[in-house]
């Protein structure tokens, strides 16, 4: 069994910025990460992709490229954890040692608890921007739509940027109304959820959108199954008694959410709590009985929004935690949470939601929270993406970076 210092599970987001992060502090450190995948992708991008403002080849990198000088990528798919004997079994059957574990799959898109859907996806009307290759697809639809019915769905939470259903419509809304289109078009957004936002403040300014693109808001709406050709979609509304009713919707267009949760290796593994997520402590994000484990990103079960923001903040406090100890001394930084969701309002605006752990608002700027921006549109459209490839991806921890003794310079 060959055996590494580091091991990181997932070369997303998440396994790329902590690794790097990690050599940052310690440079001498042994660290290999385990991804299966050849490309690595910005999806952040996907949804201005998906309304014609963003070159999709941009969003996509060749994994070899975004793995950090003196990281080891081993190419496989993890099988199973087998925490007591510090190893992961990969796919082929290999087991590979550790001394600390960082795990940080990303989550897992379930297009199948959507009967019809998979078969569907890509065509007949039917896009998500979840995907690479849809969000082009969505922008297909969007800018030859001219009249009909279109939905929008967001599954039960939690999902991978829990905003990324508003932007859909907000952005196609917007199009749809530049056109003068969106008067002849139906707009509807269908949610599983019983309420538009998981943070109050947030929620009458992103209503305001709601009610300015003349859109049918439909609560405790669950997509349950789709027929791309005959483009009619089933939906499970719960009463207010709790009962359930099935009824049918016609579209020309409809944007679809996957339901989502941890890999299927992480949620039959020792290390997920009862929900099937990598079980950490909030703060430190290290496991809760097992002290050289760590997870970090949408897999892990901390209570924050599973965003590449909070992923920009989580990653210095794991990587100077597992410094720590690497050097046989407790974890010395904190997480609190923080997360943000940067929505689209309209071409040109954005409204930046930040929060912490509870919802609490954690507003990097002066500015008033709840009003969108052009400053802000700026940001998400160009700033962000240079800050996720060149600040992010190479550990440099640009006001992201912990406060105390571990902290390093930019």
């Amino acid at each position: 069994m060959r055996t590494v210092e580091v091991l990181v599970v997932g070369g997303g987001a998440a396994g790329i910025a902590v690794a790097a992060s990690l050599l940052r502090r310690r440079s001498e450190a042994a660290v290999a990460i385990v991804e299966p995948q050849d490309k690595h992708y910005y999806q952040p991008a996907w949804t201005l992709v998906a309304g014609g403002l963003f070159d999709p080849s941009k969003t996509e990198r060749p994994m070899r490229h975004c793995i950090p000088k003196g990281v080891q990528w081993i190419r496989a798919s993890v099988a199973a954890f087998d925490p007591a004997g510090n190893a992961v079994v990969l796919d082929d059957g290999e087991r590979i040692g550790y001394r600390v574990l960082v795990i940080c799959p990303g989550l897992q898109l379930n297009w199948h608890a959507i009967e019809g859907l998979p078969e569907t996806l890509g065509r007949n009307g039917v896009t998500s921007n979840y995907r690479f290759e849809l969000a082009s697809y969505t922008w297909q639809l969007v800018r030859t739509l001219r009249e009909g019915a279109a939905i929008f769905t967001q599954p039960p939470m939690p999902i991978k940027c829990p905003a990324a259903p508003l932007k859909a419509l907000y952005l196609s809304s917007d199009i749809w109304r530049r056109r003068g289109t969106l008067g002849r078009i139906e707009v509807k957004l269908n949610i599983s959820g019983a309420a538009l936002f998981s943070v109050p403040l947030f929620v009458p300014a992103l209503l305001n959108y709601v009610d300015r693109y003349n859109a049918a808001l439909s609560l405790k709406t669950t997509l349950a199954a789709i027929d791309g050709p005959a483009r009619k979609a089933w939906f499970e509304i719960q009463n207010e008694d709790g009962s359930v009713r099935r009824v049918a919707e016609s579209f020309d267009m409809i944007h679809v959410v996957p339901p989502q949760s941890a890999p299927d290796f992480v949620r039959r593994s020792p290390l997920a709590n009862g929900e099937g997520w990598v079980d950490v402590d909030p703060a430190t994000l290290r496991h809760r009985r097992y002290d050289n484990v760590f997870s970090l990103g949408d897999a892990c079960s901390a209570p924050c929004t599973k965003t590449a923001a909070a992923v920009r903040k989580q990653a210095p406090v794991v990587a100077t935690n597992i410094a720590a100890q690497l050097s046989n001394r407790q974890p010395c930084t904190t997480y609190d949470g923080y997360g943000s969701c940067p929505i689209v309002v309209e071409r040109g605006k954005v409204l930046l939601a930040e929060f912490g752990y509870g919802g609490t608002p954690m507003a990097t700027f002066p500015l008033d929270p709840v009003k969108p921006r052009r400053s802000f549109w700026f940001m998400k459209r160009y700033i962000l993406p240079f800050v996720y490839w060149h600040l992010m991806m190479t550990g440099r921890e640009v006001l992201a970076g912990p406060t105390g003794p571990a902290r390093i310079a930019p």
